[in-house]
């Protein structure tokens, strides 16, 4: 039988908790407060690995001997990093530069334990990862553009759409894993927690 230990999700991600829920694995969610705001000259592979280390470590300290997952993910197309629209016209100016284009999915993922008060192991296991997917959106009339703002719910997603929403309609080609660009590459998590925590 695959082992899939309970997790404390370290995210308020309603997308993140549905894929989670979708295959079976338990877990609890506390989502951390942090700053993420972008180290200058930052990579946007560095941002979301440290981000999703921060968020994972900020929980682990309250829940010893817990596995602790953090996620972070964000949309980048000519090496920029394209977060989460501060409003409509973001979201518009945001769907505007990915209509007719090739970008990319990244999501950086951490595992956290901190050991519990009887572990013999004297320091905190941490492991990071990081999917990368391509998406190809087709090109976007005006009204397009403003019916998958209006409609999407864009404001808490980076990149301003979500591909198992709207955003399907005008979605040309998915190269790599889905789910990552869902919110959550969840064989990456399976496959972390098999290498570096199956031993519990």
């Amino acid at each position: 039988m695959p082992s899939l230990p309970k997790l404390i999700l370290a995210s308020g991600s309603p997308r993140r908790a549905e894929i989670l829920t979708s295959v079976g694995w338990a877990f609890t969610k506390d989502s951390p407060d942090i700053d993420e705001t972008e180290f200058a000259g930052e990579l946007p592979e560095d941002y979301v690995r440290r981000l999703a280390r921060e968020k994972a470590e900020a929980v682990a300290q309250k829940y010893a001997g817990a596995l602790v997952l953090g996620a972070d993910t964000t949309v980048v197309i000519d090496h920029q990093i394209i977060g989460k629209p501060v409003d409509l016209a973001d979201a518009k100016r945001m769907l505007k530069m990915l209509s007719g284009n090739w970008h990319e999915v990244l999501t950086g993922v951490a595992l956290v334990r901190v050991p519990g008060l009887k572990s013999q192991v004297p320091s905190p296991k941490t492991v990071v990862g990081l999917q990368r997917t391509r998406v190809k959106f087709a090109e976007m009339s005006a009204e397009e553009i403003e019916f998958l703002a209006e409609n999407g719910e864009p404001l808490d997603k980076a990149g301003a759409y979500a591909v198992q929403a709207q955003a399907a309609l005008f979605i040309e080609s998915i190269e790599g894993d889905y789910w990552n660009v869902v919110g959550l590459p969840v064989n990456l998590v399976y496959r972390l927690i098999q290498d570096r925590f199956s031993d519990g």
